[in-house]
């Protein structure tokens, strides 16, 4: 597979951790570039569309920030292929359905350079266009 999901770290630890890594010499600090976010709209500029910031990303941690625009329910499904296409199903990981006006986060591992499929999994939304490809490199 091509996608390994991350689990997210509780504000709390993540605070102290950062408190923690000062203590370090500076020697010790690691260097780690940040990972990128992709803001996604479901629901504009139609119903039945997603609106990304950009179309390509790197391999790595890649946060994808789903609002819903849109005046139904939607969530965001990234597909564990890099094949490319569009599918109305596939496997992989995929937001929790959110009501309008919601937000939504899904971090994901690429792995492997590639065109990943996403879409929503609303019966029939990806049916009716609520598809794309994201191109990993």
């Amino acid at each position: 597979m091509g996608i390994t999901k991350v689990k997210v770290v509780s504000f709390s630890v993540l605070s102290f951790m950062v408190l923690l890594s000062w203590a370090l010499p500076a020697g010790a600090h690691p260097t780690r570039a940040a990972g990128a976010t992709v803001n996604v709209i479901a629901g504009k500029p139609s119903e039945y569309h997603f609106t990304l910031s950009v179309k390509s990303v790197k391999t790595g941690t890649v946060t994808f920030k789903l609002t819903n625009s849109g005046t139904v329910p939607h969530d965001l499904k990234l597909c564990s292929s890099p094949k490319g296409g569009h599918a109305t199903t596939c496997t992989g990981h995929a937001t929790p359905l959110i009501s309008p006006g919601a937000t939504a986060t899904l971090t994901v591992t690429f792995k492997t350079a590639g065109t990943y499929e996403y879409l929503c999994t609303f019966p029939g939304h990806a049916a009716l266009g609520m598809t794309g490809d994201l191109k990993v490199t």
